[in-house]
């Protein structure tokens, strides 16, 4: 009898080697005992294998009960999915562990899908291969001996784990008899994303999570529904991290079984090879905090993707320019708006809305500085609107912005910005400047943070709007605070 013992804490494993244990727990969650020729017994942290049988007949049954071909698609029974679930499935898988030819034979005949991703939105159609011949659906002689036993060392490539590349001198990475079988079933437990393409065309994200109870995150992954195409697309691998830690937390049973951290996969294009569309690009592995969580929720419903329609009535996939770099801020632990300075430098800045409801999110000292500012830009665009009209002109207000966000840009010391700060709050003095210099002075010189405030200044400036009673949104004004000194409020800064 042959016996099989692979446990979440085995030494020898790493994170995708646990997932695939518990997509092994998953498809055995759906076989018949009474089909198979091999029994199995799962519990909380390892699954138990046994037959009588040769490695290659059990092996290869257990391969054809968890995947299958169907209407174009690679299916997988114990996912349960439909038909958006089997789309993203399977184009996830192809993106990733499939990506190439050798793997799989797509159809040369392209299929329209379509879908509706909100009620009452436009529908979205996209094409789709479908899948003729597969990896995980071969016959998988490599593995065996003529014997039908599994060979003492068994070769890995890409299809086994996402982006994994031989080394040219020593020949691909070998793995033992345990730890392949349980990456064949590494792809049921992970998820798919396609990203937003870049300079270098596509890209994709593959999420594996942390596991710690097997019989827990089977029950769980029985009650998930199939995802939509909406669930299949993300801006950036950490709005792929973020995503799903946060379904992942609206579905925890309690916390002990929680879902703490996961690793992303970011695949695309490299210089050194032309021929494949999805290498490893990055690899970041995300921590779950609450507060990010939540963070992350209300800047997807700020910025979240739409469908539009182009001149000739097509319908397209529209996504945020600023979801990206948020997230990525928020998966390394820095604040929401880090890097303002440089984002808004190389991207032109159109989800003003989302990034005015955004700046409820800073804290204490965050807030009365990205006020003030606010505040002596709206003394200064009094200035200059006063001034016009005494030349008998308009206000140029794009112009005006730019000339206080140039001046905020310039400064590229702690000393320097300082100096500039403190020379436009004297100047424009405003009511939210008042009694607030020394906070201000501590904030902006505790741990060398005026790069962070450099980035709030110019968000302050950027996202600087005011609605009137109707509902419009013109440019607001404040009246000077006369009350405030100059001298008084250099000093207290510097």
């Amino acid at each position: 009898m042959t016996e099989f013992t692979l446990s979440l804490f085995d030494p020898n494993t790493l994170l995708p080697h646990r997932a695939g244990i518990a997509g092994l727990a998953i498809a055995l969650a759906e076989i018949n005992p009474e089909t198979v020729p091999f029994t199995w017994e799962v519990s909380e942290t390892e699954v138990k294998l046994s037959w009588n049988c040769s490695d290659q007949e059990a092996v290869t049954s257990l391969l054809q009960q968890t995947y299958r071909l169907q209407d174009g698609y690679l299916d997988v029974p114990a996912l349960h999915l439909d038909q958006q679930g089997k789309y993203t499935f399977s184009e996830g898988v192809i993106r990733t562990f499939l990506q190439h030819s050798q793997q799989r034979k797509l159809s040369k005949k392209e299929r329209l899908l379509t879908f509706v991703i909100d009620e009452g939105q436009p529908e979205l159609t996209h094409s789709f291969r479908p899948i003729e011949e597969c990896y995980y659906t071969k016959d998988f002689k490599e593995i065996f001996t003529s014997k039908g036993e599994f060979k003492p060392s068994i070769a890995m490539k890409g299809h086994h784990v996402p982006g994994l590349v031989e080394c040219f001198t020593h020949g691909p990475y070998q793995e033992s008899p345990s730890g392949f079988l349980a990456l064949l079933f590494l792809p049921l437990a992970c998820f798919y994303y396609q990203l937003s393409r870049d300079g270098s065309g596509y890209r994709s994200a593959i999420v594996i999570p942390e596991i710690k109870n097997l019989q827990q995150w089977v029950k769980r992954r029985q009650k998930a529904y199939g995802r939509t195409y909406r669930d299949f697309r993300a801006t950036s691998s950490g709005e792929s991290a973020l995503r799903f830690l946060l379904q992942e937390k609206l579905i925890e049973d309690n916390q002990y079984f929680r879902v703490d951290y996961c690793e992303v996969y970011q695949l695309g294009k490299q210089q050194w090879n032309g021929n494949q569309s999805y290498l490893k690009q990055g690899v970041y592995r995300v921590q779950v905090e609450d507060r990010v969580l939540e963070l992350y929720n209300s800047a997807y419903q700020f910025f979240q993707p739409q469908i539009r329609q182009n001149d000739k009535g097509d319908n397209w996939w529209s996504e945020s320019n600023i979801l990206p770099w948020l997230c990525d801020n928020l998966i390394t632990g820095k604040p929401w708006y880090s890097g303002f300075f440089e984002f808004f430098k190389n991207n032109k800045l159109y989800e003003r809305k989302g990034l005015i409801k955004m700046s409820q999110y800073l804290d204490e000292h965050e807030q009365i500085f990205f006020e003030a500012v606010q505040g002596s830009f709206s003394s200064f665009l009094r200035e200059q609107i006063i001034q016009a009209e005494k030349q008998g002109r308009q206000p140029d207000y794009p112009q005006i912005t730019d000339k206080v966000i140039n001046r905020l840009q310039r400064p590229s010391t702690q000393q320097d910005f300082a100096k500039t700060m403190v020379d436009f709050l004297s100047r424009h003095r405003s009511k939210a400047t008042r009694g607030v210099g020394m906070e201000i002075y501590h904030w902006l010189h505790k741990d060398n943070n005026w790069k962070q405030a450099r980035d709030l200044a110019l968000l302050a400036i950027a996202s600087y709007t005011s609605k009137t009673k109707d509902g419009e949104t013109e440019i607001p004004l404040e009246l000077p605070d006369e009350s405030d000194s100059d001298n008084g409020l250099e000093m207290s800064i510097l």
